[in-house]
């Protein structure tokens, strides 16, 4: 069996102003692409296919979208496993997948021998057989991200005191449910395996952050197991691409570039094979291009403008968070921000400083009441203004003034 494991879509997300709808639905389609090219039998999503941001009709356009793409996939026999990540809605993935089950029943019950040609989700932990080419199976066990719902079974195993201790609690649960499912009657610990978990494994490499979720809120699993246990293991949930420590025990990574944290990442799926006694050949990395994300200081425009146009020709599709400083009087912002649209029209945020801004003030002591209202401003600025050039001190003075005489 020709498996390629991939993981993190967060089909539909947004970065900033901007909707990742066509990056996400285009990198889609790269991975049928390989699925195509490389015959491959099982395609594995390890988690986070949606955004938790996408709307109910977003949602339903992606799945219409996933059967258009797959469609000759499908019918070709291919089949997808997929289990839920912490950003997938529960309550739509678990509505889904009894919608699923009820074309294809055998799915719902722990060890059965389903049918290839469909798509199967794993909203709770799952464990499943697929007909290989040669007669035989393999096993796959599909584990969810470890949430209290999906892990902490009845009133009393969600019952705890802080979140050191539900996390704890899931840590646990996760491990003893894996343990469990090996155990099964119709589990054969000598035959071929492939663990698919949405979780942070004691030793991954994070990068420069999670997405979207802090260290503290997540639930790392130790997978020292791992290795003697199973032929392969498809990781989701850690965005970069990396094994951890055994070659089949490895991250996928996201198909594209989520946010500016990604930015140096180079993005791939997963390639390998599993035949009677295990896994066989080697486990191959196939290249997924994707949107180049980065962000820009803009601190002369004058002088930096000509020279982005120059430098960043053809970079319509770039997702950019742009830094600005201008100075009053010599630049006009709306312009700047105007052809920085030009040439960055997808710049999904933007931040800008008047480089003669007033800093914190300089005036010390409490104000002189024996003094007029309009003594007493000229009195400030004139302190507030000490170290700006004279003729700027003076032109703002003479606004001041006459501000002051307009309201008297």
């Amino acid at each position: 069996m020709r498996i390629l494991h991939t993981a993190d879509w967060h089909l539909n997300d947004r970065l900033g102003r901007i909707d990742r709808t066509d990056d996400l639905r285009a990198a889609v389609e790269r991975v049928a692409a390989h699925c195509r090219e490389q015959n491959v039998d099982t395609l594995v999503v390890a988690g986070d296919l949606f955004s938790e941001l996408a709307r109910p009709d977003a949602l339903r356009e992606s799945i219409r979208h996933w059967q258009e793409v797959f469609a000759d996939f499908l019918d070709r026999g291919g089949t997808i496993l997929t289990c839920t990540g912490n950003h997938d809605n529960e309550n739509f993935c678990q509505t889904l997948r009894s919608a699923m089950a009820l074309a294809a029943p055998a799915a719902d019950r722990l060890g059965e021998l389903v049918p290839t040609g469909r798509l199967y989700l794993a909203a709770e932990p799952t464990f499943l057989r697929l007909p290989d080419k040669d007669g035989g199976d393999v096993q796959f066990l599909l584990m969810p991200y470890p949430t209290p719902t999906r892990y902490l079974r009845g009133e009393g195993g969600q019952r705890y005191a802080n979140p050191d201790e539900k996390i704890q609690l899931l840590v646990t649960a996760f491990e003893n449910t894996i343990q469990q499912l090996r155990t099964h009657p119709k589990y054969r610990g000598g035959g071929p395996n492939v663990l698919v978990a949405h979780a942070n494994v004691f030793g991954a490499v994070v990068g420069e952050s999670l997405f979207r979720i802090t260290p503290q809120e997540d639930v790392v699993v130790s997978g020292e197991k791992f290795a003697d246990q199973f032929d392969y293991v498809a990781l989701g949930h850690i965005h970069k691409e990396q094994f951890l420590g055994h070659e089949h025990i490895r991250y996928s990574g996201s198909i594209e570039k989520m946010d500016l944290g990604e930015g140096r990442d180079v993005k791939s799926v997963t390639v390998f094979d599993v035949g009677p006694n295990g896994r066989e050949g080697e486990i191959a990395l196939l290249p997924m291009p994707s949107t180049p994300v980065y962000e820009l200081n803009i601190l002369d425009p004058a002088a930096d403008l000509p020279r982005l146009k120059a430098d960043y020709a053809g970079a319509e599709r770039d997702l950019v968070n742009l830094h600005i400083r201008y100075t009053a009087g010599e630049h006009n912002l709306e312009e700047v921000l105007r052809e920085l649209e030009s040439i960055f029209p997808r710049w999904y945020a933007r931040d800008w400083q008047e480089t003669s801004k007033v800093g914190p003030t300089l005036v010390t002591g409490e104000a002189d009441r024996s003094k007029s209202f309009a003594e007493t401003v000229r009195d400030y600025l004139s302190q507030e203004l000490m170290n700006h050039p004279d003729d700027e001190k003076a032109e703002l003075l003479k606004l001041a003034d006459e501000l002051i005489e307009s309201v008297n």
